[in-house]
């Protein structure tokens, strides 16, 4: 079982390095090859496009997840979330090509959105591909369908930086292009390993109760989106495109530096639901867990502290460094935070407390949204970094209070 544990963490852990790496080198080109202008606005459509698809997800993602690691049909499920994606997904699509006739004056902008809006629809189309290999625990076949479309991507985009051709147009052909390869890659990897899907199958009680199931999941999915990118929209339209830039840059050097977290947290969820689920939780364990987590989140906030002066500055060419330094320092201090939250809510999630999970999102996202209003106009993007902070601080303290550690045992899987 511990080897089993650690071959799965080994290739979620591998897929990840892969594609955080070629993510950090695309973020480089693009921040280096366009103006910061150009950088924040496509910085503020994917934030946007971003709230939009996870939102659209309405929980089902996670919720699916938990269902086939606690043995569900998978057939049935994989259907459903199918249906559900493109339901959701064209639908939204539809109404953005409706829009582009109400805006002819900014057709050709227009025309770029909905080029990067079309690649990220891709992308939604592949997720429950990518979610069901995760319910089923096979790793190695969720980093094949990861990472093969960035790799492109990052080839494409050192090539047009190697011969001078970074424009925000090539940028979005090539994003756009990329996103439907990957979906293509996801269908074509997870039919030949698993043989699903055999065919699409609607059943209106089975997508009903999906849906009712996933409710507390869609406040918490709803909550988590608006506040991954409200601080980016927020500085985009109020403050402007310049600032947006210098803070995407910070902010995705910070969500970089949660690779370890990355790794290990969709590893946890069918684990935890299994521990549950047959109401055997070993208490020493899951301190030994907790104390590794948090030794590793220490270790990146020094590390991110210390070599950001030294290395940004030179590799930005003095745009994103300096200018960055005491944002980079505040949402360094969320790191630790972030993992001990990320730990707690898989353990609630794993027992189907989907309730206090989303109460715990609820004053996250407004101690997050009413931090963002009052202090970005103040301190623009530390403003945005302190709110974070606070956000993660109160979800904490929220969590923390809320565990019974000692009667762990006594719960299982909430049906």
């Amino acid at each position: 079982m511990r080897n089993r544990f650690y071959s799965h963490l080994s290739a979620n852990t591998i897929q990840l390095v892969i594609n955080q790496s070629f993510g950090l080198a695309i973020f480089y080109f693009l921040s280096t090859g366009l103006d910061k202008t150009s950088f924040g606005n496509i910085n503020l459509a994917l934030a946007l496009l971003l709230a939009v698809f996870n939102t659209l997800s309405f929980g089902i993602d996670q919720v699916a997840v938990r269902k086939i690691a606690s043995g569900e049909d998978q057939r049935s499920l994989l259907s459903l979330y199918v249906i559900h994606v493109l339901i959701t997904g064209l639908a939204f699509y539809i109404i953005l090509i409706a829009i582009s006739f109400l805006l002819p004056s900014a057709l050709r902008s227009y025309h770029l959105l909905l080029l990067i809006a079309a690649g990220k629809l891709a992308i939604y189309f592949s997720t429950p591909f990518k979610q069901s290999a995760i319910g089923m625990e096979r790793f190695r076949l969720l980093a094949q369908m990861s990472v093969i479309s960035n790799i492109l991507r990052g080839l494409c985009l050192a090539i047009l930086a190697y011969t001078h051709h970074i424009t925000l147009q090539n940028v979005v052909y090539t994003f756009a292009g990329g996103d439907v390869l990957e979906l293509l890659i996801a269908f074509l990897l997870f039919k030949s390993s698993t043989g699903l899907p055999s065919g699409i199958q609607w059943d209106r009680t089975g997508y009903s109760a999906l849906i009712k199931e996933s409710l507390p999941q869609l406040g918490v999915v709803v909550i988590t989106s608006a506040l991954a990118r409200f601080d980016w929209i927020f500085i985009g339209i109020f403050v402007s495109a310049v600032k947006l830039a210098e803070y995407s840059f910070a902010y995705k050097v910070f969500e970089l530096s949660t690779l370890p977290l990355l790794a290990i947290a969709p590893v946890l969820i069918p684990r935890f639901t299994k521990m549950f689920k047959e109401g055997k939780v070993d208490l020493a364990k899951l301190r030994k867990l907790v104390i590794a987590e948090l030794a590793i989140s220490v270790l990146t906030v020094l590390v991110l502290n210390i070599f950001w002066g030294p290395i940004i500055d030179p590799l930005t060419h003095g745009k994103y460094g300096s200018v960055n330094q005491l944002t980079i320092f505040i949402l360094s201090l969320c790191i630790p935070l972030q993992y001990m939250c990320n730990f707690y809510w898989t353990i609630y999630f794993a027992r189907g407390q989907l309730k206090l999970t989303l109460r715990a999102f609820v004053i996250t996202f407004c101690i997050n949204i009413l931090g963002d209003v009052f202090l970005i106009p103040l301190w623009h993007n530390e403003g945005a970094a302190i709110a974070c902070l606070t956000g993660f601080i109160a979800q904490l303290i929220f969590y923390a209070c809320n565990l019974p550690w000692m009667d762990l045992n006594k719960f299982s899987v909430t049906k």
